[in-house]
């Protein structure tokens, strides 16, 4: 692992390198980007700053200065020798008093480089008994208030599954804990609109662009009648659902597949140079 904080690399990752009081550790207030990396260099590295932008702007921080962003993500790269990397660029409030007031100390900026493991081309899901609030204060953005996510995912994982799947407040099948839903319904691709309470997905967004796809509200029993049922994420890709609650389909379909292929085959231009 390879780690930056406030303009200096931490030689030791499992070291103290922030204040005990900083907004991101005592009440989750910061923003984050997760950036895969393929050969040593970023994938959609622009489009994933815009959203940090974005959701700093949502969460109402100061926008993180992105040229000193980008300086520690060169830094982390710079001896980086692995095929894959898993890039995470951190904002939090920074140094405050305990409770929910922000502090006057600056913001705290952490850029973190590891391996990125291997996933399988196809995956189980579990739905979740929790809603997500699609009208919440932090409705599609991408903050490290991430406690609601590791219940869900832990929920998931003891049932066999990679990925737990949320409804919002109206029973609409919304997102996953780090992945967009996308299902095929009649041989055409939906996807839930952002106004279900998802985040904007980097993935999703191309896979739109590149492949097609609508945006509609669906129900959960949407699961049920699908004919394929696909994630999207930085980490996955495009991955096809195999389960879904003790539903079964044979991975991947064609519509998956096809996604899948278009996206390897695009994919390539938004690695920086």
């Amino acid at each position: 692992m390879r780690l930056w904080v406030n303009g200096h690399i931490v030689e030791d990752p499992y070291a103290p390198a922030l204040a005990p009081l900083d907004h991101g550790v005592t009440v989750g207030d910061g923003v984050f980007e997760t950036v895969k990396v393929v050969d040593g260099r970023p994938f959609a590295i622009t489009r994933h700053l815009e959203r940090l932008l974005r959701s700093a702007r949502g969460l109402g921080l100061p926008e993180p200065d992105l040229d000193d962003v980008r300086r520690g993500v060169t830094a982390v790269l710079g001896a980086w020798d692995q095929p894959t990397g898993r890039l995470r660029i951190t904002v939090t409030g920074g140094p405050a008093p305990l409770g929910s007031e922000r502090g006057d100390k600056g913001l705290t900026v952490v850029v973190a480089l590891a391996e990125l493991a291997g996933r399988p081309e196809s995956t189980a899901v579990t739905t979740v008994p929790w809603p997500r609030n699609e009208r919440g204060a932090l409705a599609g953005l991408k903050t490290t208030s991430y406690a609601e996510n590791v219940l869900a995912l832990a929920y998931a994982q003891e049932r066999g599954s990679t990925e737990a799947l949320f409804a919002n407040t109206v029973g609409n099948l919304c997102e996953g804990t780090g992945s967009n839903v996308f299902v095929v319904l009649g041989g055409d691709l939906y996807t839930p609109p952002l106004s279900a309470g998802c985040l904007a997905g980097v993935t999703r967004a191309l896979v739109l662009e590149w492949c097609g796809g609508q945006e509609k509200d669906l129900p959960m029993s949407v699961l049920d009648e699908a004919e394929e049922v696909f994630l999207t994420s930085t980490t996955r890709d495009v991955q096809a659902v195999h389960a879904a609650d003790g539903r079964a389909w044979r991975t991947p379909g064609p519509v998956t597949a096809r996604t899948m292929a278009a996206f390897a085959r695009s994919a390539a231009d938004l690695i920086d140079p």
